[in-house]
């Protein structure tokens, strides 16, 4: 063996690069990728023959729940769930307790990931009244992922809803700023749409137009402050129509979630398990959602993994809680629409890897290209796998996909070229470090 030769070669796995797939070795030094080609040498390999080697996914919509909601999930057993499931990278929302929205408070969460979390990770920035004017320093913190803001009604005091303030916010920083687009004196109004334990009623209640309201004004006051933003979880057809007439100035993400489940079996089903914000919807939104999908529309596609213990969301609605976990299910979820034609493998690809990269200004992220970070997902898409509850790291023990069977495996994540996970079995170390950002060096 030279000394020159690579630390780490993936070989013969059919690699997915910017040139497109092809089977090939993957050299890996120091961390980083020094070359794709044929490489007999190498201190160690991994055989990847009759595999996918994919960029490194990355999630970026995660909570994490760490601090002050730790029995529902921490830093640790959300990144444990991302790794298990090919996730290589995560954003992490600031709706905690305290809620992450000074400076102190993003360096806590920075400490407490670091070699804690099995990924590379990011932590939002939590907007408020309090603290607009500080917000173009925060959002240079290094290992921030930018500024979040809730219009909707959200933990603590998480919630900018009116225009003088979403302004003021919106004034202050450059980075690209991320929404949670539901119409808080709408959904106030209409509070009595609920019914006592029928959480189907909850799309009623925060309908359509709640969540197009606010995607409205967000885009009205973007435009008048030049500032990009990225609008998540949309639900709705009309929405994604409208952003793609406003792609110079907004983003746009959807989850597994919502092209996954509709309301006229989800509700039945699973109750208050299918209860998240915005809400699953009916399966003409799903299908309205697939189309602007194909039409190139939504950027990225994130988890939102919202985590509650099943104690919590065996409450009667509407006094159980929304979220549901995600991370974990994110790529096989996405591989099984591959599967069955939903999307090809390329468009995943791009909107869970280079999509995220060019969104959000990550460095050394989001393909497999020389000189970039050694993050790898690594799949078979011959295999067949069943979600159950046993496979579910994160601490809220469950999923509401437990039970499907999906075309397409995941089989390893490689960080930094660390194996974090291969074949089910996690590291016996967590290396995660915080991911560097174009806006905050």
């Amino acid at each position: 063996m030279t000394a020159t030769a690579p630390e780490l070669v993936l070989s013969g796995g059919m690699v997915h690069t910017p040139n497109g797939a092809a089977v090939a070795d993957v050299a890996v030094r120091d961390g980083k990728i020094v070359g794709v080609g044929s490489y007999p040498d190498a201190a160690r390999r991994i055989d990847c023959t009759g595999l996918d080697v994919l960029p490194g996914v990355i999630d970026s919509q995660v909570h994490f729940r760490e601090p002050g909601l730790e029995h529902k999930e921490d830093l640790e057993s959300g990144s444990r769930a991302a790794v298990m499931g090919g996730v290589t990278a995560v954003f992490e929302m600031p709706n905690t307790n305290p809620n992450t929205d000074t400076v102190m408070r993003v360096h806590d969460k920075l400490e407490r990931g670091h070699h804690r979390m099995y990924c590379d990770h990011a932590f939002y920035v939590g907007a408020t009244a309090e603290n607009a004017e500080e917000l173009g320093d925060l959002e240079r913190i290094p290992g921030t992922a930018g500024v979040k803001i809730f219009m909707g009604a959200s933990t603590g005091n998480l919630l900018v809803a009116e225009d003088e303030q979403l302004a003021r916010v919106l004034a202050h920083g450059r980075r690209r700023v991320a929404i949670h687009a539901e119409d808080e004196a709408r959904m106030n109004e209409r509070k009595g749409e609920r019914v006592e334990g029928d959480p189907s009623s909850h799309p009623v209640w925060r309908d359509d137009e709640s969540a197009m309201l606010a995607t409205r004004r967000i885009l009205r006051l973007a435009r008048q402050a030049r500032r990009p933003i990225h609008i998540l979880h949309v639900t709705t057809p009309a929405e994604l129509e409208l952003i793609a007439q406003h792609r110079d100035i907004a983003t746009c993400e959807v989850t597994p979630q919502h092209l996954t489940l509709a309301a006229e079996d989800a509700y039945p089903r699973l109750g208050s398990y299918a209860q998240m914000n915005p809400p699953i919807r009916s399966a003409a939104h799903r299908d309205g959602l697939w189309h602007w999908l194909r039409q190139g529309v939504p950027d990225v596609i994130g988890s939102d993994h919202a985590p509650h213990t099943k104690e919590e969301k065996a409450k009667s609605y509407p006094a159980s809680p929304s979220g549901m976990p995600g991370v974990q299910t994110l790529l096989p979820l996405m591989l099984d629409h591959v599967a069955k034609g939903n999307m090809t493998l390329e468009r995943l690809i791009d909107m869970t890897s280079a999509g995220v990269q060019r969104v959000f200004g990550l460095v050394g992220k989001g393909r497999i290209a020389t000189g970039y970070d050694a993050d790898f997902t690594v799949v078979d898409r011959k295999g067949k796998f069943t979600v159950t509850e046993d496979w579910v790291e994160s601490r809220c023990g469950w999923s509401p996909f437990t039970g499907m069977e999906l075309d397409g495996r995941v089989v390893g994540t490689i960080v930094r070229g660390h194996a974090a996970m291969w074949e089910g079995q996690l590291a016996n170390q967590a290396l995660g470090e915080p991911l560097r950002f174009a806006g905050a060096l």
